[in-house]
């Protein structure tokens, strides 16, 4: 997969830095991955809520921050939509941003 706006996760990891682990982890295992469906992330990631309009939200650090991402599964593009805390995530719709 292409993920599309990495410099959006770099840029919440110097300001978060429990975050950076884990969101270069994530971003390391997206663009390696070959998603072709929902079920696929599922599978990787049993804990992510897979949303409409091809929205998956993944829980990072034990769920204290949430990344929405939108996925091309034909394109194999992975575009990062939103990272934030759970209390910024419960203050934004999800299937818009």
């Amino acid at each position: 997969m292409r993920v599309i706006a990495k410099k959006i996760l770099r840029v919440y990891w110097e300001k978060q830095t429990d975050s950076e682990d884990q969101l270069k982890t994530w971003y390391k295992e997206a663009s390696k991955a070959a998603w072709t469906s929902p079920n696929e992330i599922k599978a990787a990631y049993p804990r992510a809520s897979i949303l409409k309009n091809g929205r998956v939200v993944f829980n990072i650090c034990g769920n204290k921050y949430r990344l929405i991402v939108q996925i091309n599964y034909l394109r194999q593009w992975v575009f990062i939509r939103f990272i934030g805390t759970h209390g910024d995530y419960d203050r934004i719709d999800a299937d818009k941003i």
